[in-house]
């Protein structure tokens, strides 16, 4: 069995659909497990909704899939954020919002928790720090966590009482042995650590490996359409930059 490990689609079509060409090209895959944030930012909204349903998946909810059905206030989004959440909002049909909403705030699947910020706050904490990650590793009882939400590709391996980070660089072989895990595998519609290619992993369950890779795809198109759909500048911007 094989599984594609997508966080952070973000309403960014292209960059999807390249990850799904590159997941065929790799073999292809026996199920989607998606971290959550399908939509948010990017220009189409419906449209990742519906080629995600189209795949075998699950799916947890993120802070984005919360906020453009209601479920979630964006006080605490930026200003530039929350305009492009309340222009998500009105492109969703009734069942793209039927789905958002019935998507839940984590899942087991074999030896993986699913959350999508993490395992002690899943819709809004951010992974990014040895100190938190450390403090993760009790909100949890799989070996392996899987998170998105940061858009960074990064590892935490708790190793006794010391948590450790490592990066998880494009086209790196994570082997899962008997240390606890959190694994982020990067964001597909707005990566946020200098690289703007889209960014995702497959773990094949029969050598127990993840694999990471990063996908070129056709950002001008992607900023095109965000620029006639009104989305603030900053956001077509940040994509060529990858923060």
């Amino acid at each position: 069995m094989r599984y594609a490990i997508l966080g952070d689609i973000h309403s960014n079509l292209a960059a999807f659909e390249a990850v799904l060409r590159d997941i065929d090209l790799k073999g292809g895959i026996d199920r989607i497990w998606c971290l959550g944030d399908v939509v948010g930012y990017g220009p189409d909204p419906h449209e990742c909704i519906e080629l995600l349903r189209q795949y075998e998946h699950i799916c947890v909810a993120g802070n984005h899939d919360w906020a453009a059905i209601g479920k979630m206030d964006t006080s605490d989004f930026n200003p530039v954020a929350t305009r492009a959440c309340r222009w998500t909002s009105q492109q969703l049909t009734k069942k793209d919002i039927d789905y958002l909403q019935n998507l839940p705030l984590s899942l087991c699947q074999d030896d993986f928790t699913l959350v999508h910020g993490s395992p002690r706050e899943p819709i809004w904490e951010y992974l990014l720090s040895i100190e938190v990650a450390q403090d993760n590793f009790a909100y949890f009882k799989t070996a392996f966590c899987l998170v998105g939400h940061s858009h960074v590709p990064l590892i935490f391996e708790q190793r006794g009482n010391s948590t450790v980070y490592k990066e998880f660089p494009n086209r790196t072989n994570l082997e899962l042995g008997g240390n606890r895990l959190i694994i982020n595998p990067g964001g597909v519609g707005q990566p946020r650590d200098g690289d703007p290619r889209a960014s995702y992993a497959i773990y094949d369950v029969d050598t127990r490996t993840i694999y990471h890779y990063r996908v070129e795809y056709d950002i001008p198109a992607t900023q095109r359409k965000m620029e006639e759909r009104g989305l603030p500048l900053p956001l077509i911007l940040r994509l060529s930059e990858g923060w």
